[in-house]
């Protein structure tokens, strides 16, 4: 038992190690849930600079989140370009791939929720 928690703690610190590591981007997180069955629950803050950008990734799972502050040009492939400002919230599909980019001259800040399988990283880069 003791070993299986070692072994998920080692693996949640370097999956939010990786993800905080995303240039362009500061990802705070603030908890997680091993919740469904197979999967964690991850709820972060994401910071983005103004003029800036999330890169484009992916996520083994869904990402919900609300702006907090400022505006987002969110690219989500096969989709039509989205402004969102605080107060508006997004849904991406599992394994799409998204980029946020600052809108304006001002930074961007999101409360982000991923349903990720808990065997994969919480995001990968993508080309």
């Amino acid at each position: 038992m003791l070993k299986k928690t070692l072994l998920a703690l080692t693996f949640t610190g370097l999956a939010f190690a990786a993800f905080a590591q995303q240039p362009g981007i500061k990802r705070t997180p603030l908890q997680k849930v091993e919740f469904p069955d197979g999967y964690n629950t991850i709820t972060a803050i994401a910071e983005v600079p103004a003029g800036g950008s999330a890169g484009r990734h992916t996520h083994p799972g869904i990402e919900t989140g609300y702006v907090l502050e400022g505006e987002l040009n969110l690219l989500i492939d096969g989709q039509p370009e989205k402004t969102l400002k605080a107060g508006d919230s997004y849904q991406i599909p599992a394994g799409v791939v998204h980029d946020a980019k600052a809108h304006g001259d001002k930074a961007m800040k999101v409360l982000g929720v991923y349903v990720v399988d808990k065997t994969k990283p919480l995001a990968s880069p993508a080309p």
